[in-house]
């Protein structure tokens, strides 16, 4: 049986936006969340038009990414949890899911433009939260299990990843790829329990973060 207009219209529409977020995370990953609304339409195979009627601006896009993305990693971030051995294990595991996290550290952290709304937008900020709770059950988990070093918090390893992620110079995407896995190799190296050199300052937690 063939779909009726209306049918066929909402699943279009539906199509329409689910191209323009997937577009829209992984040019704001790369590049950030100021990019031209022109070059993230070009990328979802749209229509500049079509893609402001789906977001009437750019606020509203950042804000839908934001949204989606979040609820992807923390889907993930609870998947780890309850599918690995440790929370040490769940933690690498959340890192290395560098291209979903990659973008939640952007657009909490690094984008001016997105802090903005994400501050503005409760929704938005619950979800934040959330990510930051689970987070630090994996930091002090790993702690009380011996593998994470006792001298950092969720603060820490927050801000450390959102350093490593801001953009990397690379001769090209396989390169920038291959800077990240090693970054995160490095990170997670010295986030490692041992004998290691005390952290100057004090560890930094979830309330030290720009809200």
């Amino acid at each position: 049986m063939t779909a009726d207009p209306e049918t066929r219209l909402r699943a279009d529409a539906r199509r329409n936006r689910d191209q323009i977020l997937a577009a829209a995370r992984t040019i704001f990953a790369a590049q950030g969340a100021e990019i031209p609304m022109e070059e993230i339409a070009r990328s979802a195979g749209v229509g500049v038009g079509t893609l402001y009627r789906r977001f009437p601006d750019r606020d509203a896009l950042i804000r839908a990414v934001a949204v989606d993305n979040f609820d992807r990693v923390l889907r993930d971030a609870k998947a780890a949890k309850e599918q690995e051995p440790s929370d040490w294990d769940a933690l690498i595991r959340l890192l290395h899911q560098s291209m979903e996290l990659q973008l939640s550290i952007q657009l909490a952290m690094v984008s001016p433009r997105a802090l903005v709304i994400l501050r503005s937008d409760p929704a938005i900020k619950a979800l934040r939260d959330e990510l930051l709770v689970v987070l630090s059950g994996f930091v002090q988990g790993a702690q009380a299990e011996g593998k994470l070093r006792k001298d950092v918090a969720t603060g820490d390893v927050a801000m450390l990843f959102a350093t490593l992620l801001r953009q990397m110079p690379g001769k090209n995407e396989e390169v920038a790829r291959m800077a990240i896995r090693r970054c995160i190799g490095i990170m997670i190296d010295g986030l490692r329990a041992g004998d290691t050199e005390p952290l100057p300052g004090r560890a930094l937690t979830g309330s030290d973060l720009d809200p």
